[in-house]
C-alpha cells in the first residue's frame, strides 16, 4: 500500500471525524455525535435491545448503558414491551426524538450538499462508493474483533 496515500487518508479521516464531533452540537446542543449515530439507528431499525445497539457498534453495554439514560432523559427515547416477548425491553425514538432526529439530519444533508457543491456526479458516485465500501470493511472488521469500552 502507498504509504503517502495511507498517511492522507488517515490525516484526512481524523479531520473529518472531529469536525463532525464539533459540528453534532452546533446542530443541537443535547446531541452528541454518538447520540445521533444511535438515535438514526433507532429509527432504522424501528427499535432494538440496548445490547443489539452495544453489539452492531461493538461498545460496551455500560457505554450505550450512559447514552441511552442521557437520550432517555432528554425524552427522545423511550422504553416499551417487546411485542414478541413481553419479557424484554425495546428502545423507540419518542415523537420528540423523531422529530429532532429529521432536523439534524437535515442540517447534516445541508452541510453535505454545501461542501460537495461544485462536484461533478461521477466524482460523487465514486467518492460514495468508496465510502461504502470502506466502511462495509470496518464493519466486517469490527464484527472480529474485541468489544471497546
Amino acid at each position: 500500500m502507498a504509504e503517502l496515500a495511507l498517511e492522507t487518508i488517515h490525516r484526512e479521516l481524523t479531520a473529518f471525524a472531529r469536525r463532525a464531533r464539533a459540528s453534532a452540537g452546533r446542530m443541537h446542543p443535547e446531541l452528541s455525535l454518538v447520540s445521533y449515530t444511535l438515535l438514526g439507528h433507532l429509527e432504522e431499525s424501528g427499535g432494538c435491545r440496548a445490547t443489539d445497539l452495544a453489539a452492531h457498534y461493538a461498545l460496551d453495554k455500560s457505554t450505550v448503558s450512559r447514552q441511552v439514560a442521557a437520550l432517555e432523559r432528554a425524552g427522545l427515547i423511550e422504553r416499551r414491551l417487546d411485542p414478541d416477548d413481553h419479557r424484554v425491553q425495546v428502545l423507540a425514538l419518542t415523537a420528540t426524538g423523531t422529530q429532532i432526529l429529521a432536523q439534524v439530519t437535515e442540517s447534516r444533508r445541508e452541510a453535505f450538499r454545501e461542501r460537495l457543491l461544485g462536484w461533478a456526479e461521477d466524482d460523487l458516485e465514486r467518492f460514495a462508493a468508496y465510502l461504502l465500501r470502506y466502511n462495509t470493511a470496518a464493519v466486517t472488521a469490527a464484527t472480529s474483533r474485541p468489544v471497546i469500552g
